[in-house]
């Protein structure tokens, strides 16, 4: 018997980084394309379901903290004495230290939808909160990781679970802050994590696994080179935070006698499998010397501006063709569509000119030059097929709303022009994830059904929230 194939046909998609006109879609059951025809004849497709917008390849969100949902809006207040990343992160413990399994899930349950609903078909969960309240050892050392799991699978994103390893709060510390208790792991604990969460996941639903080293400031040498050979030999993704502080830089100078990513260029196997997470302070050098190795960078401009961290240097990375994705983080803000332009934006104040994306890497679109970029940084991020409407590649993708205000009169050559740069955000109507349907008429779908989730998850995050907060 042949397996079942579904056909769509799309008036426009983008297909090979820009839009192609009557493009017949083709879906094998493994979720995955198998056809791909710009120019298709009617007659070919008789039998296709008609997509009612554009279509776009969905994005991969190659940075989270899922648990940071919950303080966003709740840091914006200054208190007494200086306010930058390190008083923020503070503030962040403390939903760090309180959350209980039961209120991540609800947490992250309403975040992944609102991720899919924004065009994220994928998301990679930097997790770091591996014990149980107060520092104390897990009754199940999954609990948490079994959390995102869950709250994945309820709303039918892909997840890429990046089990962290964090071991010490500085270059020159013997161990942990007592505040930093619950982050404690060792390259053995986080392998397992990462080999373990195949066994509880659905069959057929997009999980996998990579792991995550804290930051060069939370490892020690010997267990980043650990870490580094075990992914090599498992063939998994591998992240780290790196030079997204100032303070970050001149630690490492003063310990290795080297800036961050320099020292991580001169003493790891860094290739493919690698993602820099920021790199907001990473020098002209250090750039160039991340693209000749193949690794990827992952910014994430919502929260870098956030949290003062500083600017990208977007235009030189991207002059040198190098390798990046996009992440939402701290998750201040939940679209992809957002993040670009806000990293746009970020490069015109800096330079004071404009189109910086576009006349780096030599397109007439800024818009398509961040796309097609962001794009191709996600099979690094995820280690999946994930690189956009492509024979062979993840059958994720995105129905504009062809009724948002930002697009109206727009000519189609210049509706990715206007849904990252006009606001208010052009939605979609519909988001697929390896081909199933995820999200109707705007909406997240029950993954057994049509259902509209939104009511329910909306209690359980509310209902989360107030638990986290009611004492504090």
């Amino acid at each position: 018997m042949a397996a079942e194939v579904t056909h769509y046909r799309a008036a426009q998609a983008w297909v090979g980084g820009a839009w192609q006109n009557d493009v017949l879609l083709s879906v094998g059951a493994d979720g995955h394309w198998c056809g791909v025809e710009p120019g298709a004849p009617p007659a070919a497709c008789d039998a296709a379901v008609l997509l009612d917008g554009a279509v776009l390849p969905g994005l991969v969100n190659a940075h989270s903290h899922a648990f940071q949902r919950a303080i966003a809006g709740l840091t914006e207040r200054s208190g007494a004495g200086h306010d930058d990343f390190w008083s923020w992160r503070d503030r962040m413990y403390r939903a760090a230290n309180r959350i209980t399994p039961e209120q991540l899930e609800a947490i992250a349950a309403l975040l992944y939808a609102e991720l899919l609903q924004r065009g994220y078909t994928q998301v990679c969960e930097f997790h770091y909160l591996h014990r149980a309240v107060a520092g104390a050892a897990c009754a199940d050392p999954m609990d948490m990781s079994l959390a995102l799991l869950r709250a994945a699978q309820r709303v039918g994103i892909g997840l890429t679970l990046l089990p962290t390893l964090y071991m010490r709060s500085g270059f020159d510390a013997a161990g942990l802050r007592a505040d930093q208790q619950r982050f404690a792991g060792t390259p053995e604990t986080v392998l397992r994590i990462a080999q373990d969460l195949g066994r509880h996941a659905q069959a057929g639903s997009p999980v996998n696994a990579g792991i995550a080293l804290h930051s060069l400031r939370a490892v020690d040498p010997g267990a980043l080179l650990e870490v580094d050979a075990a992914t090599l030999q498992r063939a998994l993704p591998l992240h780290i935070h790196i030079a997204e502080q100032q303070q970050e830089v001149a630690d490492c100078i003063k310990r290795h006698g080297q800036r961050p990513i320099e020292w991580l260029l001169d003493h790891a196997r860094v290739d493919a499998r690698w993602n820099l997470v920021h790199a907001t302070h990473g020098s002209g050098a250090e750039l160039q010397g991340v693209q000749r190795s193949g690794a990827a960078v992952v910014i994430c401009p919502s929260t870098e501006a956030n949290l003062g961290d500083g600017l990208f240097d977007l235009s030189a990375y991207a002059g040198v063709a190098g390798n990046w994705s996009i992440g939402s983080d701290s998750h201040v803000t939940r679209s992809w569509s957002e993040e670009l332009r806000l990293l746009e934006y970020g490069q015109r104040l800096g330079l004071r000119q404009r189109n910086i994306a576009a006349r780096s890497t030599g397109v007439d679109s800024s818009a398509a030059a961040l796309f097609n970029a962001a794009l191709a940084g996600g099979p690094a991020a995820t280690g999946l097929a994930l690189g956009g409407i492509a024979i062979g590649q993840r059958a994720d993708f995105l129905v504009l709303d062809s009724a948002a205000p930002a697009l109206l009169g727009i000519a189609p050559e210049h509706r990715l022009d206007a849904l990252v740069f006009s606001s208010p955000d052009a939605g979609f109507s519909e988001v697929y994830v390896a081909g199933r349907r995820r999200v109707a008429l705007g909406r997240v779908c029950a993954a057994a059904g049509g259902d509209d989730l939104w009511p329910l998850l909306a209690a359980d995050f509310s209902a989360a929230m107030h638990s986290l907060w009611a004492k504090a």
